[in-house]
């Protein structure tokens, strides 16, 4: 397809992203509920995450990232929500679910996980610094796995750190890292330095390049219905067990809208700046931790529900943030 033709193309789908989302998310519920054996999709789970985020970190202009990493204030700002005010209100929010093993396990490992995908495409509708969250998404994506499991260990207690402590979360989180970090990672890096030159593969990677951009919005549709699909028939068998943890994402949308906002503000970020960490304070990487949810021993079984549930509550709050973040945050008056 010629450039002539793709723009416009390009162009209808990213002016109608949020609208493809959630009909994907309708038809995978949709397909979930309503066709037999669609639990199998969760093979495609992985690979269609792994083109996902490969296409996000391709994105990252790597030979100036180091001008973005430079934006202190900004980083500075990112690392306090996402890793010291986000595990605090984590911890008041789950105590809700504290004597359900499963229920818990799952709220921790969503809510502690920030995401790196979708956050950009609606801080960017919104009016913030997408840029600068997709500059940040590599670092914050290593600094989670990282710190993740110490972090389960300290807020799940002495009888369900077992999980983690025995090594259950270890396969997963290697697994994560590899297929869902550093090979698309890797992958991005090679094609921008070849495109950068000259030659045949110069060329080869600068199409790789537009086609990644071009496939952006079609590979989160995917992203949303094979998730959905493959999880939805599962959410609606156990749908009143799942019940207790909505009320907590749902308030923990409602929290950290004005707590993003404060450290916006402490942190005297400009306005598009402060309307992108609020987006980062919120939303959570469910697509990344799911496979991680996948490979729990049997008697947490619940937990990738608990997680997938969680997408579909997010995503909702994420049409109400587009119109209430810039509201919180308008561009001042001349």
């Amino acid at each position: 397809m010629s450039g002539a033709v793709a723009s416009p193309a390009v162009a209808w789908l990213e002016r109608h992203q949020v609208a493809l989302y959630v009909l994907a998310i309708a038809a995978g519920l949709a397909i979930g509920v309503g066709v037999p054996g669609a639990h199998r999709l969760e093979v495609a789970i992985t690979p269609v995450l792994a083109a996902l985020l490969h296409a996000t970190f391709l994105a990252v202009p790597f030979h100036r990232l180091g001008s973005a990493l430079r934006d202190l204030r900004f980083l500075t700002a990112l690392l306090v929500l996402n890793l010291a005010v986000v595990p605090l209100v984590v911890l008041a929010l789950s105590r809700v679910v504290a004597g359900e093993p499963a229920l818990l396990v799952g709220v921790l490992l969503v809510l502690l996980a920030p995401c790196i995908d979708y956050v950009i495409v609606f801080a960017g509708l919104a009016g913030g610094a997408a840029e600068r969250l997709l500059a940040a998404a590599p670092l914050l994506m290593l600094l989670q796995l990282v710190l993740l499991p110490p972090a389960l260990v300290l807020l799940l207690g002495p009888q369900l750190s077992e999980v983690v402590s025995t090594g259950a979360l270890a396969g997963p989180l290697v697994e994560a890292l590899v297929l869902l970090v550093l090979a698309p990672l890797a992958l991005a890096v090679l094609v921008q330095v070849l495109s950068a030159r000259e030659g045949s593969a110069a060329r080869a990677s600068r199409r790789w390049e537009g086609w990644s951009g071009a496939a952006m919005v079609p590979l989160m549709v995917a992203t949303l219905a094979v998730v959905v699909a493959s999880q939805a028939g599962a959410v609606d068998d156990r749908l009143p067990e799942l019940l207790p943890v909505v009320p907590i994402y749902a308030g923990f949308l409602v929290v950290m809208a004005p707590l993003g906002l404060l450290v916006a503000r402490l942190a005297r970020l400009d306005v598009g700046a402060g309307r992108a960490l609020v987006f980062s304070g919120a939303t959570r990487n469910s697509l990344v931790v799911l496979p991680i949810a996948l490979a729990l021993p049997a008697e947490l079984a619940l937990v990738p529900l608990v997680v997938v549930t969680q997408t579909l509550v997010e995503l909702v709050g994420m049409l109400v943030y587009l119109r209430v973040v810039p509201r919180l945050l308008p561009h001042p008056r001349r």
